[in-house]
């Protein structure tokens, strides 16, 4: 059965090892399975039916003026629909070179399935690709003969033999670049205007024509073929990321989406909607891989598409939305299915007059408790079935009782404890003056319920170095009180009355205490630091008081001082791209690890700042924040004018965000599949019940799934979220979200009900996980492999019959290989020396625990043009693809990936508008260390400073502005996220990624 599909011929369409940037060579695939389901052995797929007319859509004519053209047709398969897009190539020719071959970085290699046909295994000799401009391979298949363009003559001897069409093209003719002058009008980096399609105008640097100083994919040498100048390929050929969330918004934004229907795709978490909920959970809280699960695990293991939901379950509400309900059946609880314990939700069926109900997950009879009957009526449904959230909607909350808290007794209003490293370091850069001020008036905005005059949150100071001060801050002293505990390999809290209180109640002697600080330790030589013991007397205060918590620590420097916890140096360049660069990120266990389980069993959450000037191991110092559901956050080489904003940003954010504490979730599903996989910043003490000490709106959890049965396509399949917590004021309580999903036989269905986002946050997980026990390489190549199979799978089940040199993609799924391409370009990933190890560690760290925006956005950054930008309009500027191809010397573009936000300005921008953003007169009179935009009154700067607050506002952590002006060293950072061109430190292009996949696809297919 075809269905809506997405068909391309790359430039190349016949791969070579090499390409892409990937050498050849890397071996036969792993012998076990590595990682989750997908290092078992590869699939082979008998290759697609190449009869005379086998295709599905008519032979296409030679085309004379431009090397590639679209076309659409609509063919009636039964009641589906398919419409294809087909892109096809023409003139194609392996071009000889006399320069010496460019070294593409390592990435992964072919993993080969038994019976593929062996490649050329050359390991050190790499291949360079023809550019695209119009000298790709032909199509091969039925119709690759007569696609040849007729008025295409290419000189050069490898035109000659039968090599030049049809067969695989002769390897040795990839690896140089081009003999003769840089092409016509192609001088500088960007040029001036953008060329129409497939015109390579001269302000179009394309990645095929690497002119001097143009860094396309083919750098380092100029290209130029013999005989007339070549049509260029158009970029805009292949699947646009910028244009499918476009696409999305036209059709989707501005909606209402009601999550009544089971299986149903929502709206891309770019898209702007609103969400009605009518029994299943709201995208916010619940996104999936796929809405349609295979009802068998034989298609699970068929197509390789991982069946996964990524949960964000404090995910923050629109203020359009309904809030969360909470239901409150008094003493005797929450209502339960008997023997699966599930709560009571919309998939519970009454039976007997409203007497029993039937469990939707186990199908086991439950008697309804006489205090929650009502009648059914005529349609079976309760009759007071609206009047009650956990019937009639996806999300809600219960209040739980004693029986749910611990040691049965009512749980106390959470604790913030600030714990200020005063050593050497920190006083120098003024960083411990900083946080005592902004203390003072952060701590009024401690998080409080919904409509409660205060905050119920009570607050705790330590300041240390290699020892720790406590501070008695009771409200009946009139000067605070120090207490001194230098035995840190024994830690214990000297005062227990005094040392957490109400910061309402105790402001005069917090206020007096913060002012003293800086100066009690401004004469202070002390660089030496202590961190675990630090930790621990956090746990030891909190148990002491019976509560949960979270730490706020203000760290600098690695633990040398002889305490427990105490790391060495351990950052080894030397280590990178071999089997133990994988050590560099494993933590260093024993004290850390066991701090971890302490921390999770008090409820007591660990949020790290650290102001690093060299290594510090984040890999290890990060570990306790990353297994408790706090965060880390790095400002390396802090200065307080540089840095400081950006840090009380991200400290304000930090403190004030809607959070619970002492978490504890489970994942329950109806039978047939079940959970069997977590990613997340959580502690697993078992393999159902995943502990976090906090979970705040920004925190989502990945849950994989694995078949243990059939499913059926009537019941579908259903899961519920359970997360049992502490609010802010100290109420125990239990939030559910509840999600039906379809379940079909016919992987059509999957593939079409596919999100590309969820998927991608998925593997970015997987993969930063499974770098922690496995070399890089192979991370990489199951990567590759994996996607080489869903796409393999779909060409072989689900699409037309067509030529094997046309790639085609599912629909729901056509821009996931750049979104693959740029996970693999990533820090973690890359495997480069240049990048610093605590760097690398810091990204997979924080990757851990996003949700699928925050993955989406880090994997394909925002890149807003500002120079045609409307002012009069509300709504920020269209952003471009992520490539240098579509900045100009005129423009200047804006940024931003959630992480770093970036202001780029070409050297040809013009003055007046240089003039009206930054109030200086030429773009040379511009500081590169603005770091925010003058508030000058004129509508261009009203305009960009709403753009950027508004972004500042929606993103879960502080962005620093950095101004990045046009060839200046700086740009260096700018450059490495545009993510569709070749990466910096190793890795494809976008364009370049696809044909590899191609290739790889094709093996699978053979």
């Amino acid at each position: 059965m075809s269905q809506q599909g997405y068909v391309a011929t790359p430039p190349y369409s016949q791969a070579q090892p090499g390409m892409g940037g990937y050498p050849a060579g890397f071996g036969s695939a792993p012998a076990q399975p590595l990682y989750r389901h997908y290092g078992g052995p590869p699939q082979s797929f008998p290759a697609p039916p190449t009869g005379k007319n086998t295709c599905l859509w008519s032979p296409i004519p030679p085309v004379k003026s431009s090397s590639i053209y679209i076309q659409q047709r609509h063919h009636n398969l039964g009641t589906l629909a398919c419409s294809m897009l087909l892109l096809r190539l023409h003139s194609c020719s392996v071009l000889k070179v006399d320069h010496p071959p460019l070294a593409f970085p390592a990435g992964p290699g072919p993993v080969q399935s038994p019976q593929a046909p062996p490649t050329s295994h050359l390991t050190q000799q790499q291949f360079q690709t023809a550019p695209p401009t119009a000298m790709g391979h032909p199509p091969m298949g039925p119709h690759s003969s007569q696609m040849a363009h007729p008025q295409s003559p290419l000189a050069g001897p490898t035109m000659a033999g039968p090599q030049s069409m049809g067969g695989p093209p002769p390897m040795g003719g990839m690896g140089r670049p081009f003999p003769g002058p840089p092409p016509p009008g192609a001088g500088g980096q960007f040029g001036g205007q953008m060329a129409g399609p497939g015109m390579a105008g001269p302000g179009m640097a394309g990645p095929g024509m690497a002119g001097p100083g143009m860094a396309g994919p083919f750098q380092g040498g100029a290209a130029q073929m013999a005989g007339p100048p070549q049509k260029k390929l158009d970029p805009d050929s292949i699947p646009s990321t910028t244009q499918v969330i476009e696409d999305d918004q036209a059709k989707r934004g501005g909606q209402v989406y009601t999550t009544n229907l089971r299986g149903q795709v929502p709206p891309l978490v770019t898209t702007d909607y609103t969400v009605q909920d009518q029994g299943n959970a709201s995208p916010r809280f619940m996104r999936c891989t796929t809405y349609s699960f295979p009802c068998t695990a034989d298609l699970a293991k068929q197509c390789q598409v991982p069946l996964a939901t990524i949960i964000k379950p404090f995910a923050t509400v629109p203020k359009n939305e309904t809030p969360m309900y909470v239901v409150n059946h008094g003493e005797t609880g929450p209502i339960r299915c008997n023997r699966c314990k599930a709560y009571m939700c919309p998939y519970m069926q009454f039976t007997d007059g409203g007497r029993r109900y039937q469990c939707g997950f186990c199908n086991c009879v439950n008697e309804v408790p006489a205090f929650y009957f009502q009648h059914l009526d005529h349609m079976g449904k309760r009759v007071d079935f609206y009047e009650r959230p956990e019937l009639s909607l996806g999300s809600y909350e219960f209040a739980a009782t004693l029986d749910y808290c611990k040691n049965n007794k009512p749980a106390s209003p959470p604790a913030y404890i600030f714990m200020i490293d005063v050593s050497y370091a920190n006083i120098k850069s003024g960083l411990v003056r900083l946080v005592c001020d902004e203390l003072k008036t952060l701590l009024d905005n401690l998080p409080r319920e919904d409509g409660a005059e205060s905050s119920m949150v009570k607050v705790g100071f330590v300041t240390y170095n290699k020892i720790l001060h406590f501070y008695n801050v009771k409200s009946a002293l009139a000067q605070p009180q120090m207490m001194v505990v230098s035995d840190t390999a024994e830690m214990f809290v000297p005062l227990l009355d005094g040392f957490l209180v109400n910061f309402q109640e105790s402001r005069a002697v917090i206020n007096n205490l913060l002012d003293q600080i800086p100066d009690m330790f401004a004469d202070t030589n002390e660089s030496e630091t202590v961190f675990a013991p630090v930790i621990q007397a956090g746990v030891e205060a909190l148990k002491a008081a019976e509560c949960s918590g979270k730490l706020f620590i203000f760290h600098s420097s690695i633990p040398t001082a002889e305490a427990p916890g105490k790391l060495k140096n351990r950052d080894d360049k030397k280590l990178i791209n071999t089997e133990k660069e994988k050590t560099l990120f494993q933590p260093q266990k024993a004290v850390y690890e066991q701090l971890s389980k302490d921390c999770v069993s008090q409820g007591c959450s660990v949020d790290l700042f650290l102001f690093p000037s060299q290594y510090v191991d984040i890999a290890t110092m990060g570990d306790v924040a990353t297994h408790t559901g706090g965060s880390v956050f790095k400002y390396s080489n802090f200065q307080v004018e540089r840095d400081g904003q950006h840090f009380l940003s991200d400290l304000r954010k930090d403190v004030e965000k809607a959070i619970g504490f002492d978490a504890i979730m489970r994942v329950r599903t109806s039978t047939g599949f079940r959970a069997t996989d977590f990613f997340g910043a959580i502690h697993m003490n078992n393999t159902t019940d995943v502990e976090m000490a906090a979970v705040d709106c920004d925190k989502a959890v990945t849950v994989e799934f694995k078949h243990d049965d059939t499913l059926s396509e009537e019941t579908g399949a259903l899961m519920q979220c359970a997360l049992l917590y502490t609010t802010i004021s100290g109420q125990r309580r239990l939030r559910i979200h509840n999600l039906s999903l379809n379940c079909s036989a016919q992987l059509s269905e999957l593939y079409k009900s596919c999100e590309t986002d969820a998927l991608v946050n998925f593997f970015a997980k997987s993969a930063y996980r499974a770098m922690l026990n496995q070399p890089l390489k192979t991370v990489k190549e199951i990567l590759v492999n994996q996607a080489a199979h869903m796409l393999a799978c779909y060409r072989k089940n689900c699409a037309s019959p067509s030529a094997a040199s046309q790639l085609i993609l599912p629909d729901a799924m056509k821009v996931f290989p750049v979104y693959l391409n740029s996970l693999l370009k990533t820090g973690p990933l890359v495997g480069s020396a240049e990048l610093s190890t605590d760097d690398r560690a810091h990204q997979r760290l924080s990757t851990t625990a996003m949700g699928v925006e925050d993955t989406q956005l880090l994997l394909y950054p925002r890149l807003i043009p500002l120079h045609n930008m409307d002012v009069a309009s509300d709504v920020v500027p269209t952003p471009v693809r992520c490539s240098e191809e579509r900045l100009t010397d005129a423009g200047m573009f804006l940024l931003e990936n959630g992480c770093s936000l970036f202001l780029w300005l070409g050297q040809a921008c013009p003055p007046e508008m240089i003039q009206s953003i930054f109030n200086v007169p030429s773009l040379a009179h511009v500081p590169v260390d603005l770091r925010s935009l003058p508030e000058l009154d004129n509508p261009q700067s009203q305009k960009l400073r709403s753009i950027i607050d508004s972004l500042l506002d929606q993103r879960p952590s502080s962005m620093k502005l950095m101004i990045v002006k046009q060839k200046d060293r700086s740009e260096i950072m700018f450059r490495q996220h545009l993510v569709e061109d070749k990466g910096l430190h190793g890795g494809a292009s976008y364009m370049d990624f696809l044909c590899y996949v191609h290739r790889e696809i094709r093996q699978v297919l053979t």
